[in-house]
């Protein structure tokens, strides 16, 4: 509420349908990530693989459609996603890797597999049909937008109101005590990472129905922007803590500081200084706030 304050006074054109519409329809890409990456992160892990995965989603979404059809490379995006979040999961629950090593090296060798699968170039969409479903809105909101909000709705009701859920805040706040108390911890993992790559592969075809395109380097730190609006919303790298109300608000701050910053024509590195110093402040203003609750 405060940046949009600032950014509506600071530029006439930020506070306009056009714009907001913008906004949210921008944000909910980084959004359909940061949902999936506030399951993971409440577990106490981390997945670095999900701007790979987005990629490999688009490229698979459109570079199958001349042999297979539309909906079935659809399908095989999403199979693919959560196939590999499958395969993260596993190797982490199985071997006691930490999940930042896993899925940085899924980060690499995924991102290199879009590659060799695109040769390198993008891939161009031959049934137009595909990029008119981005067009559908429901008064002011984009089919996209909407499958975000509509997603954040699902996955808090998952948190609050199953077991999978309450659980999964369990053996973030202390795995011990969560294994101690007959939790299955290793399914836990498997089933979220499980989600969190198949939002990022929902996310990378959404982006290339709306581009018409998908590219190789698409989603290029994306995963960094997703980490950066989940810490933003609240939700805690040590895992236990966190909502998807509030990873909505930490993504639609995002969007807004970065949209009303380039209203204003702001150079590119000033943004990211900006950016950073907003984190910073913010994770020092939740530590100031979360001693103060201890006390």
């Amino acid at each position: 509420v405060v940046t949009m304050a600032i950014f509506s006074v600071a530029s006439p054109f930020f506070l306009t349908f056009n714009n907001l519409d913008n906004v949210l329809t921008q944000a909910a890409f980084i959004g359909i990530l940061a949902i999936g990456m506030t399951m993971v992160m409440i577990n106490g892990e981390i997945d670095l693989s999900v701007g790979a995965i987005l990629a490999l989603a688009s490229a698979l979404a459109i570079g199958l459609q001349d042999s297979i059809g539309v909906w079935p490379a659809i399908f095989c995006g999403l199979l693919a996603g959560a196939g590999l979040g499958f395969v993260n999961g596993a190797l982490i629950a199985l071997s006691g890797m930490h999940s930042f090593i896993v899925t940085l090296g899924g980060l690499i060798g995924i991102r290199g597999l879009v590659f060799v699968y695109t040769g390198e170039n993008a891939l161009m969409v031959s049934d137009f049909s595909y990029t008119e479903y981005p067009e559908i809105y429901l008064g002011q909101l984009s089919l996209t937008a909407m499958i975000f909000l509509g997603l954040a709705i699902l996955f808090q009701w998952v948190l609050t109101s199953t077991r999978h859920g309450r659980e999964a805040y369990s053996v973030g706040d202390n795995i011990d005590a969560a294994f101690d108390a007959g939790i299955n911890i290793k399914r836990h993992k498997i089933i979220n990472f499980t989600i969190c790559c198949t939002l990022s592969a929902i996310a990378g075809i959404l982006l290339s129905m709306r581009l018409g395109t998908a590219e190789p380097n698409a989603g290029k730190i994306w995963e960094l922007w997703t980490i950066f609006a989940v810490v933003l919303g609240g939700t805690r790298l040590q895992g236990g803590f966190g909502s998807m109300w509030m990873t909505v608000g930490g993504v639609l701050t995002l969007a807004v500081f970065r949209n009303g910053l380039r209203l204003l024509n702001t150079p590119n590195y000033v943004e990211l200084i900006v950016m950073g110093l907003v984190l910073i402040l913010a994770l020092l203003l939740d530590h100031f706030l979360s001693g103060k609750l201890e006390k």
